[in-house]
C-alpha cells in the first residue's frame, strides 16, 4: 500500500501577520518620531490649536515658535505667546497667556488623568479667574454644567516660574483682586521655601492691599494640602487669614482662622455694605467657613474699646445681603455704648457727651445726637441680631442683663424687645425706625418696672439708706425724622412716672420746700436722714410737637404737697420748670416759693432764690420797718393749708384734669398740660 509523505512544517500565518504589523508599526512610529524630532513638530501648531481648542471649547492660539515632539520618551512642549481664551461672558479676553512655556510631560500621565510635568519653565504668565454674576460658572472650568471645578495643578518635578500675575473677579462679592507671584523654583517636586504673592484690588468699591504666603508649596505642586496665610489691609483695618486648602483655589467648606483689628469695626463692615454704630479700637478672631453664598463666622470673640464680645455671625450674600448673629458680652463699657445713640465713643471718652453731640451736627450746648441714620445702607441689607449683655460699666447708673433683639428688613429697624435690669428695676423698650417712610417714622415705647429710688439716684449723690420709695413709668412717643433729635423734636405722646408709697430723706424734701425753720431744727437735732413718708407721686408730661408740658407734677407726702409747672422742649432742649412745696401743717421760716429748673438738658441749673422768695423777703422787711423785727417773720409763716391728693388718679398716671384732692374735688393747682398764670412769661415761647 502506497504511503503519503507528510506536509512540510510551517509557522502559522497569524504569527507572520503579527510580526509584519509590528514591524510596520515600529517603522511608522520611528519615522514619525524621526520626522517630529527633525522638524521639532512645528508643523503641528495649527493642529494643536484646533484640537486643544475643541477640547476646551475655547480659541487657543500660539503667536510665536511652537514645538511638540518626543525627546526621546518625554513629550516636549514649547510655545511662545500662548493664549487660551475666556468664555464670552468674561470681562477679559484670555483665561491664560504666557510669553514662553517650555516643559517636559510624562506621556502616560495624560492617559490616566494624573498629569505630571518633569519640568516647567514659564515666563510672564497671566491668569484671569472669573465667576459669572449668578456664581454658577467660572472661567477655568471647561464645561457648560453649572458650578465650577476647583482650580487644579499638575505634579511638577522641576520648575522655574517668573513674572506670573493672577486676576480674580467675583461679581457676587463685588471683589476684584490682582496679584503678582514671587519667582518659583523647584527641584525634585520640592520648592523648599514659601511662595509669596502681593497686590491689591477693590471690594465693594473699597481699595485694599494683600500679601499672602503659600507655606506648603511642595504639597501644592504635588496636588496635596495647601497651607496658606494672608494679610489684607483696607480702610484702616487689618485682616489675617490662615488655613489649609484642599486645592489652590478651593475655599468652600474649608475652616479658616480669621483675625481682624482696626480703629473702627464700622469701617470694616461698611466695605461689604453693612452699617453698624462706630466702635473704638477693636480686635476680633473667629473661624470662617464659606458654604455657597454663606460666610459663617463661628467661635467669634474679641474686644472693642473696653468691652468684650463673643458669639457667631453669618453673612449670606444672596439677592439681598443678610446678616444673622448671636452675641454675648460680659461687660459693656458705657462709653462703648455711646455709638448706639449716634455718639462717637472716642469723643465721649476725651471731651464728653456735649462735644460728641456737637460732632453729630447738634447746636451748641445740645446733647441729643443729630447724626442721620444711614438710610441708603439700611435699605440695602437685612439683619437679625440677638445680643445679651451681662453688665454695663457705669459710674452713675447700674445696668445689667440686657437682652436685645434687632430686626432689620428692607429699611425697617426694630429693637423689640430691648430689655434690661436697671437699679433693681426692669426696663423694657420697643423702638422702631421705619426708613421706608420719608422722613423716617419713629416710635418709642419705654416701660420702667418698679425701681428703688435710692439705688437709682445713688450715682447722683443720694444715699440709699433711708430711702425706700420706688418709681415706675412709661414713655410713649411717635415722631418723624432721620435723626434721634428730629424724631423727638416732632414727637407727640406722653411721659409718666409714678412714685408709690415709700420714704425719702427729710433733707431732700426740705430743700425742695425751702422750709428754713424745719431745716434748721433738723440740722441742730442731727436728724437730717430721718425718712419722710411719700403717700404717692406722679411726674408726667404731655408732649405735643416735641414740647413737653407738665400734666401733672404732683407728689403727696405726709407733711406737704409738691407741685410743678412748666416743661421742656426736645427741639431746643431747653428746661423751664417751677416746683413748689406747700405744707400740710403750720411752719415757721418757710420760704414756700418755687424752685426753678432752667437751662438745657446738657447743663441744667437750679434757681433756689426765686422772685417769689425775694418778694416775700421784701414784704418781711416792710413789716419790720412799720412794726417790729418779729413782725418780719410773718412773711415766712406757712399756715399749712395744702390739700392732700387722692392717690388713685396719681397711681393710675391720670392727666391733670383727672386729679382730685382728699375731698374728691378737682384740683385747680396742677394745670391741664399747659403752664398756668397769665403774668408768667410764655413757656419756651410757645404756651
Amino acid at each position: 500500500m502506497a504511503t503519503t509523505a507528510p506536509a512540510p512544517q510551517t509557522k502559522p500565518r497569524w504569527r507572520r501577520i503579527a510580526r509584519n504589523v509590528a514591524a510596520v508599526l515600529v517603522a511608522t512610529l520611528a519615522a514619525i518620531w524621526l520626522v517630529l524630532f527633525i522638524t521639532k513638530g512645528r508643523f503641528l501648531k495649527g493642529t494643536f490649536e484646533r484640537v486643544v481648542g475643541g477640547l476646551t471649547n475655547r480659541p487657543v492660539t500660539v503667536g510665536g515658535d511652537f514645538q511638540l515632539y518626543l525627546a526621546p520618551l518625554k513629550i516636549k512642549f514649547y510655545a511662545e505667546k500662548l493664549a487660551i481664551a475666556n468664555p464670552a461672558w468674561a470681562t477679559r479676553p484670555y483665561l491664560f497667556t504666557a510669553d514662553r512655556i517650555d516643559t517636559r510631560i510624562a506621556p502616560l500621565s495624560l492617559l490616566f488623568g494624573k498629569r505630571r510635568l518633569y519640568w516647567l519653565d514659564l515666563t510672564n504668565g497671566a491668569v484671569d479667574l472669573e465667576w459669572t454674576k449668578a456664581h454658577d460658572h467660572n472661567s477655568w472650568t471647561f464645561s457648560e454644567k453649572k458650578g465650577g471645578k476647583p482650580l487644579d495643578l499638575p505634579r511638577i518635578d522641576r520648575a522655574t516660574v517668573t513674572g506670573t500675575q493672577v486676576r480674580y473677579l467675583d461679581p457676587r462679592l463685588q471683589l476684584l483682586a490682582e496679584v503678582k507671584l514671587d519667582t518659583i523654583r523647584s527641584t525634585d517636586a520640592r520648592i523648599g521655601q514659601a511662595v509669596g504673592l502681593d497686590g491689591g484690588g477693590r471690594l465693594r468699591g473699597t481699595p485694599f492691599t494683600v500679601v499672602a504666603r503659600l507655606l506648603s508649596p511642595d504639597a501644592t505642586v504635588a496636588r496635596g494640602r495647601n497651607e496658606l496665610v494672608m494679610r489684607a489691609r483696607a480702610a484702616g483695618n487689618t485682616l489675617d487669614v490662615a488655613g489649609t486648602l484642599p486645592s489652590i483655589a478651593a475655599f468652600e467648606n474649608v475652616p479658616l482662622a480669621v483675625q481682624a483689628r482696626g480703629r473702627n469695626l464700622a469701617t470694616l463692615l461698611d466695605i461689604i455694605g453693612v452699617a453698624i454704630p462706630n466702635t473704638r479700637t477693636y480686635r476680633l478672631r473667629a473661624q470662617l467657613v464659606q458654604s455657597g453664598p454663606e460666610y459663617r463666622f463661628t467661635h467669634l470673640r474679641g474686644t472693642f474699646g473696653d468691652s468684650d464680645v463673643r458669639g457667631r455671625l453669618t453673612i449670606a450674600n444672596r439677592e439681598r445681603l443678610h446678616l444673622d448673629s448671636q452675641l454675648t458680652t460680659r461687660q459693656l463699657d458705657i462709653i462703648d455704648a455711646a455709638p448706639f445713640i449716634g455718639f462717637n465713643p472716642d469723643i465721649v471718652a476725651t471731651k464728653g457727651a456735649i462735644a460728641a453731640a456737637a460732632a453729630t451736627g447738634a447746636a451748641p450746648a445740645r446733647i441729643l445726637p443729630d447724626a442721620a441714620l444711614p438710610i441708603a445702607t439700611m435699605q440695602r441689607f437685612d439683619a437679625d441680631l440677638k445680643w445679651h449683655i451681662d453688665r454695663v460699666r457705669s459710674k452713675r447708673l447700674p445696668i445689667e442683663n440686657i437682652d436685645m433683639v434687632l430686626d432689620l428688613e428692607r429699611g425697617r429697624l426694630a429693637l423689640s424687645p430691648l430689655t434690661m435690669a436697671m437699679a433693681r428695676g426692669d426696663l423694657a423698650n420697643d423702638i422702631v425706625f421705619d426708613t421706608r417712610q420719608r422722613p423716617s417714622a419713629v416710635s418709642y415705647d419705654v416701660r420702667l418696672a418698679p425701681t428703688p429710688l435710692g439705688r437709682l439716684l445713688a450715682g447722683y449723690g443720694v444715699a440709699e439708706s433711708g430711702t425706700s420709695g420706688t418709681i415706675r413709668g412709661r414713655i410713649q412717643l411717635k415722631g418723624r425724622g432721620d435723626t434721634i433729635h428730629d424724631s423727638l423734636a416732632s414727637s407727640n405722646g406722653r411721659i409718666a412716672f409714678v412714685i408709690p408709697n415709700g420714704s425719702l430723706w427729710t433733707r431732700n424734701v426740705q430743700l425742695a420746700e425751702i422750709d428754713l425753720g424745719v431745716f434748721i431744727q433738723k440740722m441742730f437735732e442731727q436728724e437730717l436722714k430721718e425718712p419722710v413718708q411719700i403717700n404717692c407721686g406722679l411726674v408726667a408730661f404731655t408732649v405735643r410737637n416735641g414740647v413737653a408740658a407738665t400734666d401733672p407734677i404732683l407728689i403727696d407726702t405726709k407733711k406737704n404737697v409738691i407741685l410743678g409747672n412748666g416743661g421742656f422742649s426736645f427741639r431746643s432742649e431747653a428746661l423751664d420748670l417751677a416746683i413748689r412745696a406747700d405744707a400740710k401743717k403750720f411752719s415757721l421760716f418757710s420760704g414756700q416759693s418755687p424752685v426753678g429748673v432752667s437751662g438745657y438738658f446738657a447743663s441744667p441749673s437750679l434757681n433756689v432764690i426765686s422772685p417769689q422768695l425775694v418778694a416775700r423777703a421784701g414784704a418781711g422787711l416792710g413789716l419790720a420797718i412799720v412794726g417790729t423785727p418779729v413782725a418780719a417773720l410773718l412773711a415766712f409763716v406757712d399756715p399749712g393749708d395744702a390739700k392732700a391728693a387722692q392717690c388713685g388718679p396719681v397711681l393710675a398716671a391720670k392727666p391733670a384734669a383727672a386729679q382730685r384732692d382728699k375731698d374728691g374735688k378737682p384740683r385747680k393747682d396742677v394745670g391741664e398740660g399747659k403752664v398756668e398764670g397769665q403774668k408768667r412769661k410764655k413757656f419756651l415761647g410757645i404756651f
